[in-house]
């Protein structure tokens, strides 16, 4: 099984920046996708930002503009680039990926925008 851990959360001032990373267990390459989703208190879990391995990204409109997904294959690692941050931004961000045919999540990282 594919082990899928972030790191780089913690508690940031509105308009700071915070570098998420999502390190794997394993090569990377053979995902699909890669991205991020978050889940604030009360809400239902979102997507952030997806990456394919062909390049392709997506991210969600609140976030469009502010965040920039990267991945880096020899490291095994997925990063999400947060600028701009607001304090709606608050939630738990869980590193995803797909790999046909099964899909993994991580932990979660914790990331709190207050001043």
């Amino acid at each position: 099984q594919v082990h899928l851990v972030e790191s780089g959360g913690g508690l940031v001032q509105p308009g700071g920046s915070l570098r998420l990373s999502c390190a794997a267990s394993e090569s990377i390459f053979p995902f699909n996708v890669m991205g991020w989703h978050r889940q604030a208190p009360g809400k239902q879990r979102e997507l952030v930002a997806i990456m394919s391995t062909g390049g392709t990204t997506n991210y969600a409109d609140s976030v469009k503009g502010r965040f920039t997904i990267s991945r880096d294959n020899a490291k095994n690692t997925v990063y999400l680039q947060m600028n701009a941050l607001k304090p709606e931004d608050t939630a738990v961000y869980y590193c995803y990926g797909y790999r046909p045919v099964s899909a993994y999540w991580g932990q979660g990282t914790q990331v709190t925008v207050s001043s």
